[in-house]
């Protein structure tokens, strides 16, 4: 059994202790110690990186009480060594998975309901609930659990068995052989976890909370606790900088300055879709009675392409085939009432190097070849 030295002190950053083995793995050398300060992979908190005894620990697994260090070194047997843990990662995730208890205790009290899962990923932290929370509770919840934050309230951990932890009140509580380690955050939550978390609910800092969505029987809610939401809000405040200097509207004003601007864009795409038909008309028009057309047209949307196609398809009394863009990269689309277009479709794509299909009326993709290969491919179907 290894001795769990981050439990005794979850602050210890460094330390010191005796190489039992180390053997040769597929992902470097499995070091064991007789102590260790690294927390290894378990309960939705990723494990503790950093040195050890001029090594890097890359990994920490525990296995049966044992804790093993995957190293890209081999340490010797026998020997003490100095271990360092990577102290930023370590209480990034102190302040995550604290900030988790706290708001899995509010949700859970508020709405009788069970955190099902907890995941802490490199950005986001995501929690389960087996019930329905509505999305504009958040910001009441939020408050809440800073508040509770803010009052800077004492952590009490302590490991219980038998008797006393049959009476003990927690969240989650499932039976569980040995000693249970019980983590209490005083009139917040009580659960039985072997993470590691902050001395007092003050050091969390801050939760942010980012959305609610449906998952499976009830909600997933992303978070973001500590530095990470510091940074979180930090990285929105500067994109809504760029957004005001763009929009030239001060900060607190960028969602009406973009609400104004999308009605704007709106009418002109309106205006725009309206002078468009007006000269795909006038172009069929002048193609009425033409027999088989083909056109090329400088880069378009699908949309646009496929309605200057129908347009002179209807009246040109044959096949219609436009293709807009450039050598290199064109947008076809091929319409009419000459029969199914489908084979016309694969004999194209072989021969132009293009891509697409379609109904036997229409056709549409993608080809990469010159103007020159395209009309040579028409000229020859028209022989």
């Amino acid at each position: 059994m290894t001795e769990k030295l981050y439990y005794a002190d979850p602050f210890l950053k460094n330390f010191t202790a005796a190489v039992l083995s180390c053997e040769e793995s597929k992902t470097g050398f499995a070091v064991t110690l007789d102590r260790t300060a690294f927390y290894p992979e378990g309960g939705g908190q990723p494990c503790d990186t950093g040195a050890l005894g001029g090594a890097n620990v890359t990994d920490v697994r525990e296995k049966d009480g044992v804790i093993v260090h995957t190293c890209d070194r081999p340490l010797p047997v026998g020997e003490t060594v100095e271990g360092s843990i990577q102290w930023d990662r370590r209480f990034d995730h102190m302040q995550q998975h604290s900030g988790e208890h706290i708001t899995s205790g509010a949700i859970c009290a508020r709405y009788h309901c069970d955190n099902v899962g907890f995941h802490m990923g490199k950005d986001l932290v995501t929690i389960d609930f087996n019930a329905g929370i509505p999305p504009q509770d958040l910001p009441s919840i939020e408050a809440a659990v800073n508040q509770y934050i803010w009052e800077d309230h004492p952590i009490h951990i302590r490991f219980l068995s038998g008797e006393a932890l049959e009476q003990a009140e927690y969240r989650s509580k499932k039976f569980i052989p040995g000693e249970v380690r019980l983590v209490s955050f005083p009139g917040a939550d009580c659960c039985a976890c072997c993470g590691t978390h902050v001395a007092r609910s003050g050091q969390v800092g801050l939760v942010k909370l980012l959305s609610c969505q449906k998952f499976r029987e009830g909600v997933r809610i992303e978070m973001v606790c500590g530095k990470r939401a510091l940074d979180y809000c930090s990285a929105v405040l500067e994109q809504n900088h760029k957004v005001s200097q763009l929009l030239s509207a001060k900060v607190m004003d960028t969602a009406a300055a973009v609400e104004r601007t999308q009605k704007e864009l709106y009418a002109i795409r309106g205006r725009l879709s309206a002078l468009e038909d007006a000269v795909f008309q006038q172009k069929a028009e002048s193609l009425a009675g033409r027999g088989d057309v083909l056109l090329f047209e400088e880069d378009m949307s699908p949309e646009s392409l496929r309605k200057l196609c129908g347009a002179v398809g209807a009246v040109c009394g044959g096949r219609c085939a436009v293709f807009a863009g450039a050598d290199g990269g064109w947008k076809y689309a091929v319409g009419g009432q000459t029969g199914d277009l489908r084979p016309l479709a694969k004999e194209l794509n072989a021969a132009l190097s293009g891509r697409g299909g379609g109904k036997p009326d229409f056709i549409q993709g993608s080809a990469a070849c010159t103007r020159e290969a395209i009309e040579d491919f028409f000229a020859a179907q028209g022989k």
